[in-house]
């Protein structure tokens, strides 16, 4: 009976949320208010686990999600995503324009938002394929694919993020696994399926065509990659020097506070605001200013990760953590293809990745106790569950096919079929990964 009102109750949210367009945040406390008294709970207990649910959510991850979005603007308006991809066509030349595409969207989508991250490069491939006579589509969707294996995959991105503090996993492990799994990720739906899609002529729309920024303008490609790449770096080092050195030294103490992803991030926004902001020219006030911005830019997000808190927490107060745990002491689906399929059901129903992952971590939150299984790799599995078959209930659909001016047909054709790959692939790296660490 418990499973049967959370199923019914995940199906009322994905129904609220896509067919009656209701905001997310309602539509998780609607949900969590009918929830909580079909399973028998008193209304203010309902209402505090609301409000814990809520408070325990955001407590572990708004700093980190504001920190990364502070640095995500000043990468994007400093010029140092444009000096990366233009450093990068100087190496490899426009022949492989599309491998440094790739690599430049790995890179970028390392500490920007997916929709940051498009808004910044897009205008630099439409460029790019209108100097050079290249298909915009063909050298554009590995960067694509490598957007959105950053952002369904890899803390320290909101949705892998909230689901790795649930799940209580490792920051550098899960980041660690996530660059393992992402790799023939990207190669299979960017680089693969991209070569395919020579035939895809269509000019993109030519309004976006990026400015250009003068040598001057723009940061050092040595400045731009470390600043980038900084919270990489923190997390990376804490994680492989940590146990390498006395318990309790200094050193010791000191790197792990390093790589812990609030001071890792903290430290990275302060060196970004010199290399990016004070040393390009602009004032102390100039580079407050965009800070505040983009906490605007992510605000909404604050409420839908505090609505997904506060219906894991009425499940969980409602006894049905107990009860998913029983069962799966004897349910024969491994439990990262059940995790995997949930998030992937949620997120064709909704459009949201974000939605799909988080509300899928907090119903098979018990898996882990019931089963043993490893914390990091279900995150990720969550994460490539979250990516599946973006359509035209999807943000990023319209996005970009108004982008790249292509049909409905070809829309579905090209970035749907790369999603679904990208969700897929994501599943079968992880599975790998299982033999190999299991």
């Amino acid at each position: 009976m418990l499973l049967t009102i959370t199923i019914l109750g995940i199906l009322a949210l994905i129904a609220l949320i896509s067919l009656a367009r209701i905001h997310t945040f309602l539509a998780f406390l609607a949900v969590s208010l009918g929830v909580g008294l079909a399973l028998g709970q008193k209304p203010l207990e309902i209402l505090d686990s609301i409000q814990k649910g809520i408070g325990g959510t955001l407590g572990s991850i708004t700093a980190i999600i504001a920190l990364g979005a502070m640095l995500g603007k000043l990468v994007a308006q400093s010029g140092a995503a444009q000096r990366i991809a233009v450093q990068l066509m100087e190496l490899v030349g426009t022949r492989h324009a599309r491998w440094a595409f790739l690599v430049t969207g790995f890179i970028v989508g390392l500490p920007l938002f997916y929709s940051v991250g498009f808004l910044l490069l897009a205008p630099l491939v439409i460029t790019v394929s209108y100097r050079y006579k290249l298909p915009a589509l063909y050298i554009g969707l590995p960067m694509l694919a490598s957007l959105s294996v950053t952002q369904g995959y890899l803390p320290p991105h909101p949705a892998p993020l909230a689901i790795l503090k649930q799940f209580n996993a490792d920051m550098g492990l899960t980041l660690f696994y996530g660059i393992i799994v992402s790799i023939p990720a990207i190669l299979i739906s960017g680089a693969l399926f991209g070569s395919t899609l020579k035939r895809y002529t269509t000019l993109a729309n030519p309004a976006f065509i990026a400015p250009d920024l003068s040598d001057e303008q723009m940061p050092s490609a040595t400045t731009s990659l470390l600043t980038v790449l900084l919270p990489i770096l923190l997390i990376g080092l804490s994680t492989f020097l940590s146990p390498l050195l006395t318990e309790g030294s200094l050193v010791q103490q000191v790197i792990v506070f390093a790589g812990e992803p609030v001071v890792s991030m903290f430290l990275s926004v302060l060196v970004a605001s010199y290399t990016l902001g004070i040393r390009r020219g602009k004032t102390m006030p100039e580079v407050t200013v965009l800070f505040g911005e983009a906490v605007k830019d992510v605000a909404m997000l604050f409420l839908i990760f505090g609505g997904a808190g506060a219906l894991k927490q009425v499940l969980t107060d409602g006894g049905v953590s107990q009860s998913i745990a029983g069962m799966m002491e004897s349910s024969t689906l491994h439990p990262y293809v059940l995790a995997w399929g949930m998030a992937a059901l949620i997120r064709v129903c909704t459009g949201s990745s974000t939605v799909s992952g988080i509300t899928t971590a907090g119903f098979v939150a018990p898996m882990l106790a019931a089963t043993g299984v490893e914390p990091n790799l279900m995150v990720l599995s969550i994460g490539a569950g979250s990516m599946m078959f973006s359509h035209v209930n999807d943000t990023g659909f319209w996005l970009f096919r108004e982008y790249f001016q292509l049909s409905m047909a070809d829309t579905l054709k090209t970035w749907s079929v790369m999603e679904t790959l990208v969700s897929v692939t994501g599943l079968a790296g992880v599975m790998a990964l299982n033999l190999l660490i299991g």
